[in-house]
């Protein structure tokens, strides 16, 4: 009976070294290969199955020098395929584990631009106007030699004067209401917050509305004079009565 127990034992043991075995000698893709495959997939479009070839390369050789370059790839490759989501994925990953690459600033900038990417309407859009800058903001501060921190100035000022739209579109909507606080708040941080955009000149206008409408004549004067004196040839210094 022991030499039975002691047979089935050693089989038992054979056949999990097999099985161990058999996981071993299962080889990955050489480096080289894998790379080939992504580029070549990249160059015909395919950027989904270029984008999955390069992470492929990054997971299975993470501590290889190309690590690194496979996720820019990646990531890039999901922008080209308008995969934002999955390349901000990728782009998160490199920044946890590669801060110092050479290539940050361009992640940084990839980034933003995925958030960019999907602003729309003032009256619909989610959010991605203040991630954009938020992003593009940290990028200019991080590496302001960088050339993409030149590219982005202009992109900021749109994003600036974007948020500002939004604020306004807003506080029109207040004041239609006669919501005359939530409309106050709103038009002063555009007052104070987005001086250099397109929109801080109504803001004084409609600001001496609304404290016009609610009986204080002294806070509207107060704005009326800062319109005046900072936007003195605009259209609504003009409309002011």
């Amino acid at each position: 009976m022991k030499k039975l127990f002691a047979l089935l034992l050693c089989a038992n043991l054979l056949g999990a070294c097999a099985g161990t075995s058999d996981n071993e000698i299962v080889a990955q893709m050489p480096l080289a290969d894998i790379y080939k495959t992504a580029y070549d997939e990249f160059n015909d479009e395919n950027y989904e199955v270029a984008a999955m070839e390069f992470q492929k390369a990054e997971s299975q050789y993470p501590s290889s020098p190309w690590a690194a370059d496979a996720l820019v790839m990646s990531a890039y490759s999901y922008y080209m395929d308008n995969d934002f989501a999955s390349a901000i994925l990728a782009i998160d990953r490199y920044m946890r584990f590669h801060p110092g690459h050479r290539d940050a600033a361009y992640m940084m900038y990839l980034r933003g631009m995925c958030y960019y990417r999907q602003v729309s309407d003032v009256r619909r859009e989610p959010g991605m106007s203040a991630y954009a800058l938020a992003e593009f903001q940290s990028l200019a501060q991080r590496f302001p030699k960088s050339p993409y921190a030149k590219n982005v100035k202009n992109k900021i000022l749109i994003l600036k004067n974007y948020i500002a739209g939004k604020v306004m579109y807003s506080a029109r909507n207040d004041m239609a209401r006669e919501n005359w606080p939530s409309a106050i708040s709103r038009l002063q941080s555009v007052v104070s917050t987005a001086q250099e955009t397109v929109m801080t000149a109504e803001a004084m206008y409609r600001l001496t509305e609304c404290y016009t409408a609610i009986g204080l004549p002294e806070q509207a004067h107060g704005f009326a004079e800062m319109l005046k004196t900072n936007f003195p040839d605009n259209e609504w210094t003009k409309k002011l009565k």
